[in-house]
């Protein structure tokens, strides 16, 4: 879920108290460990008391800005609290001219290799930020498949032959429990494109999922039979992930226990989930998406935040993303997000172009 702050609640927002919460929330991005009124009152000139800054603590921990995570200590930044920063107080960072200029040349020198382009990447941007990087391959969108032929191999198998709106053929071994003649094979052959033309394939998957809980007649156990092996050569053509710097969760002090970052680790190990982490749920628009803790549906990630982004090469789309403890520098991984992606377009437009 997204945190909100609305009505009545952000009008309680004075310059003072978003002032002290970006002092909490700075601080704590810095050092990872809590910090209370008087810590405020001798670190940031905020010209008031600490006893003020105490009371004005207290009305942000009422709105769930903030929490105390010990009795004794001082104040940390909530998910919710992190959600107003990044939204609405959190400035723009620009890079500076080394690491513009080392981002520029991790392209320039590997945009004709995609898997060093992809590797460089992602050793580049854990080396600026400290943080984990996973990337995905760009992978062109489902090719649509324009037409199926059965054809005869012997008394147990038949053939399908798909082909795609690309002009890319694929053949399929079907197994049968008996012998079809070209007669049936054709009645099935015009069933089968007739399903294409009507449906997309999830709609079919969807479909066949259903028809496996009922009887049904040979001639639809064959479709499904089709279809279940273009499901499984499409699974099995798997997205190629590139990950670094996955040991800097180590260097933060929240993960300094192995046992609390094995669940990390082990997440980023399985493709399943690091296509959960790296899919687009870019509803707002934005180029580049920030979920902080909670905001994961991942349940490892829950003390994580992810910020990614897409990019496009050849037509291709993939998506690189930063992970990290709550306490990240948004600013910074928003930034060097950004700067990459850029500088993948620049080139690829110069290149283009010459």
């Amino acid at each position: 879920m997204l945190f909100v702050l609305k009505g009545s609640d952000f009008l309680k927002l004075n310059d003072r108290k978003i002032k002290i919460l970006e002092a909490i929330i700075n601080d704590y991005i810095e050092t990872g460990e809590p910090i209370g009124s008087r810590t405020i009152a001798k670190k940031y000139d905020l010209g008031v008391s600490s006893a003020t800054i105490r009371n004005e603590m207290s009305d942000l921990e009422e709105l769930g800005l903030i929490i105390q995570p010990h009795t004794s200590s001082g104040r940390i930044p909530s998910d919710k609290g992190y959600r107003l920063y990044v939204d609405t107080l959190m400035g723009h960072r620009e890079l500076t001219e080394e690491e513009t200029d080392f981002l520029k040349n991790v392209v320039v020198n590997n945009i004709n290799h995609m898997d060093y382009l992809m590797e460089q990447t992602a050793r580049a941007l854990s080396m600026l930020t400290n943080y984990a990087t996973v990337i995905s391959k760009p992978k062109v969108e489902e090719d649509k498949i324009k037409h199926i032929q059965l054809v005869p191999l012997d008394e147990s198998a038949i053939i399908a032959v798909v082909v795609t709106e690309n002009k890319s053929i694929k053949n399929y071994v079907i197994p049968v429990e008996r012998e079809f003649s070209a007669k049936d094979l054709l009645t099935i052959t015009t069933s089968l494109n007739n399903i294409i033309l009507d449906y997309s394939l999830d709609q079919i998957k969807s479909q066949i999922s259903k028809n496996n809980q009922n009887i049904i007649s040979e001639t639809e156990q064959i479709i499904n039979k089709v279809f279940e092996q273009i499901f499984k050569s499409n699974k099995e053509e798997e997205v190629k992930f590139y990950t670094s710097g996955i040991n800097n969760i180590l260097d933060f002090k929240e993960f300094s226990d192995i046992e609390k970052a094995k669940p990390i680790f082990q997440t980023l190990e399985e493709k399943d989930m690091l296509i959960d982490i790296l899919s687009s749920s870019n509803e707002d628009g934005n180029s580049i998406q920030i979920l902080i803790g909670g905001e994961n549906n991942i349940e490892e990630f829950k003390d994580c935040s992810i910020v990614k982004t897409e990019y496009k090469i050849a037509g291709a789309t993939g998506t690189i993303g930063i992970i990290a403890p709550t306490r990240m520098d948004y600013a910074k991984a928003v930034s060097v997000l950004d700067g990459i992606v850029k500088n993948i377009n620049n080139v690829l437009k110069t290149l283009s172009s010459g």
